[in-house]
């Protein structure tokens, strides 16, 4: 099992040349801006992608990208459980851009929210519809009391079950011809 690697912008950018990049987002988020060069490889695709990482891997390093450095950081541990070898980019696509570091939005790319503004934006959606919904009927609260208690457990152990649901929304969702092309251009 190896030890993933922690980088800052500035170290990736510096051998940004010497990497496969592939950002652990979802297609929505990718398309919205990524480091330049960077394969888009949803983490909850990674496991299908493992063959194609193995091979990239053996020709040389790999950095795993996300928007904060959470999912990059899962990414790298599961690689590492499948013994192979990455970097994470500390702080994400938001750290690089924080630089001043370009990120690249293809023409034909469909914006979508980052995942922890949907989430903002779900969440919320519930509390206050749980709220409202409990001034006619009292059980409604509930809901709301649900989603804290939610957000809390997310903070505590630093996983979001929210995110998870949203991420297989089809709008997060990748083209299987754009995740098979991926997956290809990595092996050859």
């Amino acid at each position: 099992m190896t030890t993933p690697t922690a980088l800052i912008p500035a170290q990736a950018a510096a051998r940004l040349h010497e990497y496969t990049v592939i950002d652990v987002r979802t297609p929505g988020e990718y398309a919205a801006g990524h480091v330049p060069g960077a394969h888009n490889i949803p983490l909850d695709h990674l496991h299908t992608a493992l063959p194609a990482l193995k091979a990239a891997a053996a020709r040389g390093d790999l950095l795993m990208v996300c928007a904060s450095g959470n999912r990059s950081t899962t990414a790298c541990a599961e690689l590492a459980a499948a013994d192979i070898p990455a970097a994470t980019l500390t702080g994400g696509t938001t750290a690089w851009a924080g630089e001043g570091r370009t990120l690249h939005r293809p023409e034909n790319g469909r914006a979508v929210w980052p995942m922890e503004r949907q989430v903002r934006l779900a969440a919320g959606s519930l509390v206050v519809l749980g709220l409202a919904a409990g001034t006619r009927w009292r059980p409604a609260r509930w809901l709301s009391a649900a989603i804290g208690t939610g957000l809390v457990f997310s903070a505590a152990t630093n996983t979001c079950g929210m995110a998870a649901a949203l991420a297989k929304l089809p709008h997060n969702q990748p083209r299987t011809t754009d995740l098979d092309a991926t997956l290809q251009a990595l092996q050859d």
